[in-house]
């Protein structure tokens, strides 16, 4: 038997995939008794995993480096699949183990499994608590003074800068008690999240390097080379100007308050309008997940529901030009290009080509919120449908839907010299710079200087934006005047 002071406690890692600033190893630790990390593969829909086969890669790498992480500390981390209940249930026979921690999880499927299992768990006497850490400030906490949650951004900024600052980050344990044995794992090479024959993720290597410790090197690259010029440069799509820490977020391997506290007493040496700034976007991610706790229906149902009558169309011709950055429209076709080759776009771009498949080509947001999921390292079931929505229209404190993006004014203000064009459109390299995003109409001898075929070797627009902007304003005002 067990002495019950040696009794194993078994934390369960989710998108928290980090030792500093972990509030619930932290716990575990000062237990002072032996700790079980694991790490879950949850049947689809439980709101752990990753959303898509690109956060599939990401993962991999992120869970490896994790396991490196705490082997250094003298841990290990366990990898089993199933359904939570009944996986915890039995690591809980296994290793004699009476106390589960977690972090909290904020998505209604994760919510919704967490409460199961916290209920069933206690009930056959097993201790259970969860932590803070996820976000910057619980999503109960801040309300209007009504007592009611926010529903536009601003005010939520304003509440969030004016409450308490995140908590400091807590720093990583040296070592980790281990239980006497190990229960038996399995291996993360059989989950087969890196994909093969082909492997389309070959080159997201190039962009990035997953885990905590690279997490951790690009704040600090970010906050000591980019962070003077943020307000100026994170427009511009070819301009190395924006913190690229999305996709450590999404897993968790680096805390919103890290990086928050990261930016703290900097005001002497970078202008306070980049520093608010930039954490106005961590406060955007923040609202994105105040929506999603607090409307539930956020990912797939119009958040508006005035737009439930929009007049959708799907043509699955166009829809496959817009994934595959086959438009004609280059700032577009970079956008979907630069996706599919690093598993991440610029957030400008992202309004763009969110916008021209909204109001250029009138296919439902839902299905653009789908092939980010699926496509993005960064996928996040916050921060994706909060904005697609935005961009609809539909969402919470959306842009306007009569705001339609020009994708070629875009391209020459955010992208004057065609430099991230060229980078993702090579085809178009040799075209000159008045020329490159509107292709187009470039003059026959400038084509055949830059060796393009229009139809040929680069396409022709699928839509003319002129007139598709008509129809959209038109579709717009019908379902105005039906509200």
């Amino acid at each position: 038997m067990t002495n019950a002071t040696q009794k194993p406690v078994i934390l369960w890692f989710r998108k928290d995939l980090r030792l500093a600033d972990n509030h619930a190893l932290q716990h575990a630790c000062g237990l002072k008794r032996p700790v079980v990390p694991l790490y879950i593969r949850e049947p689809d829909g439980h709101g752990t995993g990753p959303l898509g086969a690109a956060q599939c890669w990401w993962l991999h790498h992120s869970l490896t480096a994790l396991r490196e992480s705490l082997q250094t500390r003298g841990s290990d981390l366990l990898f089993l699949t199933g359904d939570p209940l009944a996986t915890i249930r039995k690591l809980v026979d296994e290793t004699g183990a009476d106390t589960v921690l977690w972090n909290r999880r904020y998505d209604p499927a994760g919510i919704s499994c967490d409460l199961r299992i916290e209920e069933e768990l206690r009930k056959a006497g097993v201790d259970v608590s969860s932590y803070a850490g996820q976000l910057l400030h619980e999503p109960t906490r801040l309300l209007t003074g009504g007592g009611t949650p926010y529903r536009v951004y601003t005010p939520f900024w304003r509440a969030l800068e004016k409450a308490e600052e995140p908590h400091e980050p807590v720093t990583p344990p040296h070592r980790i008690s281990t239980p006497k044995s190990w229960p038996k794992s399995e291996s993360l090479a059989s989950w087969g999240l890196l994909p093969s024959r082909p492997d389309w993720a070959a080159s997201f290597s190039e962009q990035w390097q997953p885990g905590e410790d690279a997490a951790l090197r690009r704040l600090d690259d970010f906050i000591a080379e980019t962070l003077k010029d943020y307000t100026q440069g994170r427009d511009f799509p070819a301009k190395p100007a924006t913190s690229m820490l999305s996709p450590h977020l999404a897993l968790g391997e680096i805390s919103p308050a890290r990086v928050w506290h990261a930016t703290r007493g900097l005001s002497e040496t970078i202008p306070r309008n980049n520093i608010t700034h930039f954490r106005k976007e961590l406060a955007w991610r923040e609202f994105s997940y105040y929506l999603l706790f607090h409307f539930p229906h956020l990912p797939y149902a119009n958040w508006n529901n005035r737009f439930d009558g929009f007049p959708w169309r799907f043509d699955s011709r166009l829809f496959s030009a817009w994934r595959r950055g086959q438009t004609g429209y280059p700032i577009v076709d970079a956008g979907m290009r630069q996706l599919w080759t690093h598993g991440w776009m610029h957030n400008r771009v992202r309004m763009i080509t969110a916008s021209f498949l909204i109001k250029d080509l009138l296919i439902d947001w839902r299905r653009g919120e789908a092939w980010f999921r699926d496509t993005l390292v960064d996928a996040d079931p916050a921060n994706n449908a909060a904005s697609w929505q935005w961009v609809a229209g539909s969402g919470a404190d959306a842009s306007p839907f009569f705001r339609i993006f020009n994708p070629v004014l875009q391209g020459e203000k955010f992208d004057s010299d065609g430099r991230y064009v060229r980078e993702f459109v090579p085809e178009l390299a040799n075209l000159e710079d008045k020329y490159i995003h509107r292709p187009f109409e470039a003059p026959q001898s400038a084509l055949d200087k830059a060796g393009i075929v229009l139809g040929e070797n680069y396409p022709n627009p699928i839509v003319d934006h002129a007139v598709a902007r008509d129809r959209a304003l038109s579709a717009y005002k019908a379902v105005a005047d039906a509200a």
